[in-house]
């Protein structure tokens, strides 16, 4: 019987602490002045093909159905709960694209935010990292910043590892406060 309690104890404790970091995560949002980082939806595979164009989707991984419904519910998340956002900025890769136009529709691209996984973008990495923490430096609202990007960025530049459409919360000097995960 006393196994049981504990179990059961130690059960309501997991999903207190879970709830709080919800709502911690949640108040933190709706305070806004909040880097959030996304990675991409659900796209089946690894790396890019080699005929790889930027200019191409045909030529790369793209989101399958799944990843298009994962996208959309990532945007319900930020209306249901009206998060108020100053930028969309993403990757130049259509999966980060086609996840930003689903979820958010309005975007803009940033190269600083595309992918260096493969050796053949590997060099990019140092710059990209620099141009984004300067991109980072001087941005100024109250209003949180949305990047849509890939692991090896969100990796690089917090130091934390991320799943398809996982949200990553930031405060400007890339504290994280916490994660959403959408699948």
């Amino acid at each position: 019987m006393k196994v049981i309690l504990i179990i059961l104890f130690i059960g309501v404790l997991n999903f207190t602490n879970s709830a709080f970091s919800e709502d911690k995560i949640l108040n933190s949002l709706k305070e806004g002045n909040k880097l959030i980082f996304i990675r991409h939806a659900l796209a089946p595979g690894n790396g890019d093909p080699n005929n790889f164009n930027i200019k191409d989707c045909s030529t790369q991984r793209n989101l399958n159905k799944k990843g298009i419904k994962q996208s959309k519910k990532i945007g319900q998340f930020f209306k249901v709960n009206k998060i108020k956002i100053d930028k969309i900025l993403s990757s130049e890769w259509c999966r980060c694209k086609d996840t930003a136009k689903y979820a958010f529709e309005n975007f803009e691209t940033f190269n600083a935010l595309n992918s260096f996984y493969d050796e053949r973008f590997a060099a990019n990495e140092t710059k990209q990292i620099n141009d984004l923490k300067n991109y980072i430096k001087s941005w100024e609202s109250d209003k949180n910043l949305v990047f849509v990007t890939h692991y090896v960025v969100i990796s690089s530049i917090l130091n934390i590892g991320s799943s398809s459409g996982e949200i990553i919360i930031s405060d400007k000097n890339l504290n994280i406060i916490g994660s959403i995960n959408t699948m």
